[in-house]
């Protein structure tokens, strides 16, 4: 489990499909591809995105708050109580709210920004990446780790924007 059901759902998007392989949710999403799909179009399966490290050119688009699994489903079902969906389906995506998960890269200190980082995780630097641009900030951390690994997240993306 990456989230934790202690969680503040302000606002989500349900116009995006996943179909990068499985995932577990409460990683940041970015987008995949080219970004096709506009307008009316939001409901075509362009429209996609995906946990990848993140690179100065991403876009994260918000934290995934559905499993994606690759099931027979000519075999078994999705389990609607672990809110799973299909690889290639549409997820929820959290754009603003607070979250708890451990899909963390590094120490979180609270107050301190956190960034779309490696393979769907949160990071608490930009990495590699130039974080002046501010593409990458997500939100901001609320608490250290717990324990296990775990921390408390506030998302607000769409963020800023780059800076100039």
């Amino acid at each position: 489990m990456a989230l934790k059901a202690d969680r503040h759902v302000e606002t989500t998007d349900i116009s995006f499909f996943y179909n990068a392989g499985t995932a577990t949710r409460g990683g940041v999403a970015i987008y995949d591809g080219n970004q096709l799909a506009s307008g009316a179009a939001m409901d075509q399966g362009e429209n996609l995105v995906k946990y990848a490290t993140a690179v100065d050119t991403s876009i994260p688009v918000g934290i995934l708050l559905n499993d994606v699994v690759n099931k027979d489903l000519t075999r078994t079902h999705l389990n609607q109580h672990k809110d799973e969906v299909q690889k290639g389906g549409k997820v929820t995506i959290m754009t603003r709210g607070t979250v708890v998960t451990n899909m963390i890269t590094g120490t979180p200190t609270p107050g301190a920004l956190a960034y779309a980082s490696t393979t769907g995780t949160i990071g608490v630097s930009a990495g590699s990446t130039s974080i002046a641009s501010g593409n990458l900030c997500v939100g901001r951390w609320m608490s250290r780790k717990d324990s296990d690994g775990y921390a408390k997240l506030h998302v607000n993306l769409p963020n800023h924007g780059p800076v100039a």
